[in-house]
């Protein structure tokens, strides 16, 4: 007897060889992106090391490169959060290809296209597009890795104008101590709570309706995830 036609698209053995490469060249973008986010990170990193080795120098050293450096990273996240974008478009294209074309054929299941992963890496290779915000992106690279920096920064930052260049007696040394030039301490202070109280906004505010991919997700999700691709 003849077999029934079926409408499901099927792979050939170059076809699968030609999606083999394909992965391994989207992983070399990934992995080439994901380099320049960790150097970007190392950059954050050692301007803030500078920054404190110069402000805890000696006893009268002004803590101002403390407040400089902290207002560079802020530089650094957006520069991070930017480059997390592109890295995301790479990185997303790999999961798909690890959770829709790997896993069912290490399952012994074969190549299985009925949840239209493959339409769905077709429109994206069709029409290349940020598949998350820039806020998104700056608020996983905030509370992944650059909240341990500015709270490193707001730690020490707080011990300079409590200890040097003596224990900390009055609220009148305390302005003092942080008073930038003429700016009035009081006001370096509160402009740092309001800088504090955004980061923590960013942070917070980005963690509902994440799309990145980084993040774990339950099969429910991935399935909406595939079906926001395809579309």
């Amino acid at each position: 007897m003849p077999e029934e036609p079926t409408d499901k698209p099927q792979f050939s053995t170059a076809d699968i060889g030609a999606l083999a490469h394909l992965y391994r060249g989207e992983m070399y973008r990934s992995k080439i992106w994901r380099t320049r986010l960790d150097m970007t990170t190392n950059w954050a990193v050692v301007t803030t090391g500078i920054a404190l080795s110069v402000t805890f120098s000696n006893r009268e050293a002004s803590p101002l490169p403390i407040v400089l450096v902290s207002l560079l990273l802020g530089v650094f996240l957006v520069f991070e959060g930017r480059r997390y974008r592109f890295f995301d478009i790479w990185r997303t294209r790999v999961r798909v290809f690890e959770n829709n074309f790997y896993w069912p054929i290490l399952r012994g299941q074969g190549v299985n296209v009925d949840n239209g992963w493959n339409k769905a890496l077709a429109n994206d290779y069709a029409s290349l597009h940020f598949h998350i915000s820039l806020l998104e992106a700056m608020g996983r690279r905030l509370r992944r890795n650059y909240s341990w920096i500015f709270g490193i920064q707001a730690i020490s930052y707080g011990g300079k104008l409590a200890i040097h260049p003596a224990p900390l007696g009055t609220l009148d040394e305390l302005w003092a101590r942080a008073a930038v030039g003429p700016i009035d301490g009081r006001l370096v202070l509160l402009a740092g709570g309001v800088w504090y109280l955004a980061l923590i906004a960013l942070a917070l505010g980005t963690l509902r309706g994440q799309k990145a991919v980084g993040r774990a997700q339950s099969e429910h999700q991935k399935g909406d995830r595939m079906r926001e691709l395809a579309n």
